[in-house]
């Protein structure tokens, strides 16, 4: 009875003459229940999930280094892509713990795409003479605006509405009369006083429909839009102020004409917005839609 042992004990003898277990082909699950034996630094496996007890160091992937390549893993060599330049080639591109940069070629050029409402890259066509400028606003206003939207017109806009400015007091019944029976002292500083007040309103009003056409998702600049507005008011309004020096604002054909300009106006604000900002004729309306009121209100219906 001596050579026999009683009881259920372990012998330590069966798990070292257990031979190792080859790990499992890359890319390939252990069975449900198996654990994965991680490789040792000296090339062997031990269970538990880490090398030698201890845990991978913090930031370092678990598969990070030459394990699997001393196991007999053929060690890839790194890749050539046929639009890269092999001096800028990294050796350790494309292995495990590594990490390459590349670039796609772009077959349609820079990069750049087409936005909607973006300005040209060049004006349209050389700046225009102020004649050209002042007439084309009235024969040909459209090809006139989309031309000139990239050049400042500050000369003849401010030259324009302050004549206009002087001239607009005797068009009203009412101030007209003030300042003929005025003294000529009297009445030269009213009139200067209301040609600058003239260029005043025109440059705010300007930069309000420039504010609501860039909003409104226009792109054009404020030195044209404000320009170009000023010179639409003054010059839309002229037919009208010319009838109203000798007939009086009173008048019915008077009346009937400042209709008419007043409509002019607002199709010529209308074609100018949206060529200058490159909009939609609806937003072009919009944008240009206080200026319009004001220059019903204020002009306008002291004779309507």
């Amino acid at each position: 009875m001596a050579g026999f042992r009683i009881g259920r004990g372990r012998d330590n003898r069966t798990q070292q003459q257990q031979p190792q277990q080859a790990p499992p082909p890359y890319g390939q699950q252990q069975p449900y229940g198996q654990q994965q034996p991680w490789p040792q630094a000296g090339g062997g496996y031990q269970g538990g999930g880490y090398q030698g007890g201890q845990p991978p160091a913090y930031g370092e992937p678990e598969y990070f280094g030459d394990q699997y390549q001393q196991q007999g893993r053929p060690q890839q060599p790194p890749q050539h892509h046929p639009h890269q330049h092999p001096q800028h080639q990294d050796p350790y591109a494309n292995n495990a713990g590594h990490t390459q940069a590349f670039s796609v070629d772009d077959p349609y050029g820079q990069g750049s795409t087409y936005q909607a409402g973006s300005a040209p890259a060049a004006p349209v066509g050389p700046r225009l003479h102020w004649k050209e400028l002042l007439t084309g606003i009235v024969t040909r206003p459209a090809q006139t605006f989309l031309q000139m939207r990239d050049y400042p017109v500050w000369g003849p806009a401010l030259v324009v509405t302050f004549l206009y400015g002087m001239l607009a007091i005797f068009g009203l019944d009412e101030p007209r009369d003030e300042v003929i029976n005025a003294t000529l002292s009297a009445a030269i500083p009213a009139v200067l006083i209301t040609g600058v007040a003239f260029v005043i309103g025109g440059t705010i009003l300007g930069a309000v429909t420039h504010t609501l056409a860039r909003q409104f998702g226009g792109t054009g600049s404020w030195q044209p839009t404000v320009g170009l507005s000023m010179l639409i008011m003054t010059l839309t309004d002229a037919p009208r102020l010319l009838f109203a020096l000798f007939l009086g604002g009173q008048n019915s054909f008077v009346q009937l004409l400042g209709w008419a300009t007043w409509l002019a106006a607002g199709a010529l604000f209308t074609v100018m917005v949206s060529k200058s900002h490159d909009l939609p004729w609806p937003k072009a309306l919009g944008a240009s839609a206080i200026q319009l009121i004001a220059l019903l209100s204020i002009i306008k219906l002291g004779t309507i």
